[in-house]
């Protein structure tokens, strides 16, 4: 598996991320246990969660993601093989919110222990806090960085301005430096991240490890008509996507598709690791047929003519 260097980290990944909202979620712990093995028996090794992953559910309370990637860890021993993102900053009800120095260094002992492990290789920044100085968050990340806690840190849903003042705020001594961003991107959500984000990326050199990379399994195909949204509990989010832009997205996933012998899976995600401002798409699978299909994207090579079609979608 080639690896690729994630931004300037010293980090490098595989070019695809397992997403780890599914855990403790729809997938229980058994299940979640064999997409791991199973993702790291690939060849692949990051992989993304966060401490507020599954908190929306009723009765969780937060952590049980990283409660679930953290039993796998120590039950494999496995921890020198994987590259562990997680993130901080949601709502964690009596846990607290926000990016403030507290709730960082707070966030980090929780996450830390759920984990099971002695650091964090990626550390993110959920969403901007508009209430904290940017100085007071990427002063507090750095003190985890000195401790040893955590290897680098990055922004996740930034917009470009927001970006850009968080870099230049992370040029004053003492402070880390975002050098991931994690933003919402894929063949259906483009504008929010192509543009003046991607080219603000480009040029700094950061990574780039976009979430959703499947809309939530729109670009599966396995979502064409109303009836189709009872099929899984993120079915009902689908119905937005049930437009004439997106039956179009997934006739375009359909026609490159089939001249590679693959699945619109697979070619969603070699569309986003062939641009070259991406490191590597994040995507889930609650099952380990679902792994094995959205593995087989890494071998995809995409022609020219392939991603011109794609791109025209847009």
């Amino acid at each position: 598996m080639d690896l690729r260097p994630l931004g300037p980290t010293g980090l490098s990944i595989a070019p695809l991320v397992l997403g780890g909202n599914v855990f403790g979620w729809t997938a229980d712990k058994a299940a979640s246990f064999a997409v791991l093995d199973a993702f790291l028996d690939a060849g692949f090794n990051a992989i993304d969660t966060a401490d507020v992953y599954s908190r929306w559910i009723p009765g969780h309370v937060g952590g049980e993601s990283e409660t679930v990637i953290g039993e796998w860890l120590a039950a494999r021993g496995n921890r020198d093989r994987v590259v562990l993102i997680t993130k901080v900053g949601q709502d964690m009800g009596a846990g607290g919110k926000g990016l403030t120095a507290k709730h960082i260094a707070e966030g980090a002992e929780a996450s830390l222990k759920r984990l099971q492990t002695d650091h964090i290789d990626l550390y993110f920044s959920h969403f901007p806090d508009a209430a904290t100085p940017i100085s007071e968050t990427l002063e507090a990340h750095q003190r985890l960085v000195d401790a040893g806690k955590v290897r680098a840190v990055g922004g996740s849903n930034y917009d470009a301005p927001g970006l850009a003042a968080a870099l230049e705020a992370g040029t004053a001594p003492g402070r880390a430096r975002y050098a991931v961003l994690q933003p919402h991107y894929n063949l259906l959500e483009r504008t929010s991240y192509e543009g003046p984000l991607e080219d603000l990326c480009a040029a700094e050199g950061l990574g780039v490890i976009p979430y959703f990379a499947l809309a939530s399994g729109f670009l599966t195909g396995k979502y064409r008509s109303e009836a189709d949204l009872g099929k899984s509990p993120r079915g009902g989010g689908m119905k937005r996507y049930l437009s004439p832009r997106g039956l179009a997205v997934l006739a375009a996933l359909d026609a490159v598709a089939a001249r590679h012998d693959a699945t619109p899976a697979q070619i969603a995600l070699a569309w986003m690791m062939a641009r070259p401002s991406v490191t590597a798409p994040i995507a889930s699978a609650t099952s380990v047929d679902q792994l094995k299909d959205i593995a087989k994207s890494a071998a995809v090579k995409l022609t020219a003519d392939d991603i011109a079609a794609l791109d025209a979608t847009a």
